[in-house]
């Protein structure tokens, strides 16, 4: 058991006792019946003991609802200096939306394509009976552009990986490319972009075999 006090306490044998030079209301909710810290405060104290635990902490928060970036946004700036907090707001980045809509993601991922010199690949182009984001035909890849409102929820979850079996049969890579991770790493996507592409063409084109323009389909 784990118990957060605003005052120094003993720890015991079975209790691991966490020092806190303030508990604001924010930071304290009442479950059942019982005092306990709030799931921001929680988070942060999971931080600064246990930060192999902290994704799966975070995961689980939010499968259940609960997690609320502002507010741990805010717990964050008020406990500068406080131990975990550098943990915290690094793990936290992963779960924060980058102001792309569908069409902007596009955009964004065709200007990348074209300031790494990569070919521009054909968009929203329907091949094997999918509609795919961008595609190389003489590579016979694709990409997906992935925003988490766009593709959340169970049918979407299980469609995807059809959809992905289905493209594999047909003789087609695809990888599934984030906004977040478009936002957050443009350059490392674009180089492992370039390695994906130029893997396909030895497979496809060995021994140095000049790429002809696959058929669609």
């Amino acid at each position: 058991m784990e118990v957060t006090a605003a005052s120094p306490r003993r720890t015991r044998k079975e209790v691991r006792v966490h020092s806190a030079l303030s508990l604001l209301a924010e930071d304290r909710v009442v479950f059942e019946g019982v005092p306990v810290t709030a799931v921001p405060r929680t988070l942060l104290d999971i931080a600064a003991v246990d930060p192999r635990f902290l994704a799966r902490a975070l995961d689980r928060a939010e499968r259940r609802g609960l997690l609320d970036v502002p507010a741990i946004d805010a717990l964050v700036v008020r406990s500068a200096g406080f131990r975990g907090v550098g943990r915290l707001r690094a793990a936290l980045d992963v779960f924060r939306i980058p102001a792309f809509t569908r069409s902007g993601l596009e955009r964004r991922f065709l200007e990348l394509v074209r300031d790494a010199g990569l070919p521009r690949p054909a968009t929203n182009l329907f091949v094997a009976g999918y509609e795919l984001d961008a595609f190389w035909s003489a590579e016979r890849f694709a990409v997906e552009l992935d925003t988490y409102d766009y593709h959340g929820g169970h049918r979407a979850f299980e469609g995807d990986r059809f959809r992905q079996e289905d493209l594999k049969l047909a003789g087609i890579e695809m990888i599934r490319l984030t906004g977040t991770r478009i936002a957050r790493e443009p350059k490392a996507v674009m180089d492992r972009l370039a390695r994906h592409l130029s893997q396909r063409r030895r497979e496809l084109h060995p021994q140095g075999q000049r790429p002809r323009t696959a058929p669609l389909g």
